[in-house]
């Protein structure tokens, strides 16, 4: 039960050009667990960003989108995790993978930051990187030289749907996550 997720957070940036950028991958999977948890993220200033809180099951959860821009997105989560005291194995990060087609979705522990900003600044603030990650594929653009303005760029109809099928089937193990089943949880996704 020691690796209970109870702080999930979302990457993206703010502001409403960013909103439907791939990029934002990682918010799209925290307002679609708000909406179904029917509750509202709200700011707060103390945590740089907005907040909710959820319950799954018999648990609670921590809900986070960072509203400092991707490459700040630690000062956000340290700051709500120290507050809470909240475990960095504790904690969930769902993000945008370039290194995955779309569509595809997985859970991981730990790793480096593979290039990602918001997780090279998360891990430097929390000091450690055995968090899990929630790896939202979006695709390569296939050039270094591109990754920039696609990541910020709009997905397509047909990669949007793929993307939010992909976030729907994590929804579906969260609790499993809050409860600390992260084996099944990840055999799960993986599956499907």
């Amino acid at each position: 039960m020691t690796n209970s997720i109870s702080l999930i957070v979302g990457l993206g940036n703010p502001g409403n050009q960013y909103e439907q950028t791939r990029h934002n991958a990682g918010f799209w999977f925290v307002d679609q667990l708000a909406k179904i948890a029917n509750t509202e993220l709200k700011p707060d200033k103390k945590f740089f960003g907005d907040y909710a809180q959820i319950r799954l099951g018999k648990h609670e959860i921590k809900l986070l989108k960072p509203t400092l821009f991707m490459n700040r997105s630690g000062q956000s989560v340290a700051a709500l995790a120290n507050f809470y005291k909240i475990p960095v194995k504790n904690i969930l990060v769902a993000h945008d993978e370039l290194d995955f087609p779309v569509g595809k979705i997985r859970l991981k522990l730990g790793g480096g930051h593979g290039g990602h900003n918001g997780l090279r600044d998360i891990i430097s603030h929390l000091g450690k990187n055995s968090f899990m990650r929630l790896r939202i594929g979006i695709d390569h653009p296939g050039s270094s030289h591109q990754v920039t303005g696609y990541v910020l760029g709009k997905p397509s109809v047909d990669d949007r749907i793929a993307i939010d099928a992909s976030i729907e089937s994590a929804i579906e193990i969260t609790e499993l996550l809050a409860s600390g089943e992260t084996q099944k949880a990840t055999q799960t996704l993986h599956r499907s």
